[in-house]
């Protein structure tokens, strides 16, 4: 285990609960952080990461430090023959994960970027429900995330450009990107507006707007925020015969809950089923045993490694439309008038 952050701490969890894995080593720069985490999961530390993917008792390593450093340990390990499980958003930019998207391809190795969300159980169910292709033909979907961040925020590594590579949409954003991709595919056209509303960590923005269009005419609109009043997650799904609905995460974000709208006739109220998922979250858990099986069945896992190139990649889109020149609206009426 590389990096022992709050999540990372959360993924070493779920790793010691596992009957299949054993903790072998934990790597931190922090060396009171590393000793006490090896202390309490009786397991060796090191404050060298090289030191700790190439031990030869060491099968996967994951990686899970702040995003400057993510690749290039992935790719590290990946040399070294283990297989990864390396946080989102798994790099800075497309550009500079690829490298350990090919060693894993030509080293035969499984390498999962860490997108949980795809295990949360209300998305996971909107999901099935979305593939079974009873919905008919999707039409858009729609995610708010966010929160308001904390004092101090702009002081953290998430908001500083040369660790993050990007601000809120390669934080919390990119899990409504992957999000979108699983339930419609590739997207080809991107329009975006980037802004820096209320931290001060320009050029990195605190708010991202983006609307998407994918070959078949699916439209998904993305709104993911800093500034957020309150913790929330709201992802939704309109199609030809019913929509889903899913809000909530758990926690500070509200109870997980799936609404399932089938049409019974025009101008009538919809039928509505509604799931509430009251447990605990278990994404992580649920995502390591996937990744377990992955392994062992030698199948390429849920957002592989080339699901996170293909994510930043539409990250990098959705930069590049957001600074492209806007017109405005005097500008659209004269030409009108003219």
């Amino acid at each position: 285990m590389v990096g022992l952050g709050r999540f990372g701490l959360k993924r070493v969890h779920s790793i010691v609960k596992d009957s299949r894995t054993r903790l072998r080593a934990v790597s931190d720069i922090a060396v009171n952080r590393a000793r006490e985490v090896s202390s309490e999961m009786n397991c060796e530390f090191t404050t060298d990461w090289e030191e700790a993917v190439d031990r030869h008792d060491v099968d996967i390593v994951v990686v899970s430090t702040s995003t400057q450093f993510l690749s290039e340990i992935a790719l590290g390990a990946l040399q070294a023959g283990k297989h990864v499980l390396c946080e989102k958003p798994f790099g800075r930019s497309a550009g500079e994960v690829l490298p350990a998207v090919l060693a894993a391809k030509s080293n035969g190795l499984t390498l999962k970027v860490g997108y949980n969300h795809r295990y949360h159980p209300a998305l996971k169910k909107a999901h099935e429900i979305s593939s079974s292709g009873t919905l008919g033909r999707l039409h858009f979907l729609r995610c708010v995330y966010g929160h308001g961040g904390r004092a101090g925020y702009e002081r953290e590594w998430r908001t500083q450009a040369e660790c993050a590579g990007g601000g809120q949409l390669l934080d919390q954003g990119v899990h409504a990107l992957d999000l979108f991709r699983w339930f419609a595919g590739e997207f080809l056209e991107v329009k975006a507006v980037s802004e820096t509303s209320y931290w001060p960590i320009a050029p990195l923005e605190d708010n991202i707007f983006a609307l998407l269009r994918n070959a078949e005419g699916c439209v998904a609109q993305l709104h993911a925020s800093w500034t957020s009043w309150k913790n929330t997650f709201r992802f939704e799904v309109s199609a030809e015969h019913g929509y889903l609905s899913v809000f909530g995460l758990g926690g500070f974000y509200g109870t997980e809950t799936l609404v399932h709208g089938v049409r019974v006739a025009l101008g009538h109220a919809p039928r509505e089923g509604r799931f509430e998922f009251l447990q605990p979250d278990e994404s992580l858990k649920l995502e390591w045993v996937d990744f377990l099986d992955c392994i062992e069945q030698g199948r390429a896992p849920q957002s592989s490694g080339e699901d996170g190139w293909r994510t930043l990649k539409l990250a990098e889109s959705i930069y590049a439309a957001a600074r492209t020149a806007s017109t405005s609206v005097d500008d659209q009426l004269s030409a009108a008038s003219a």
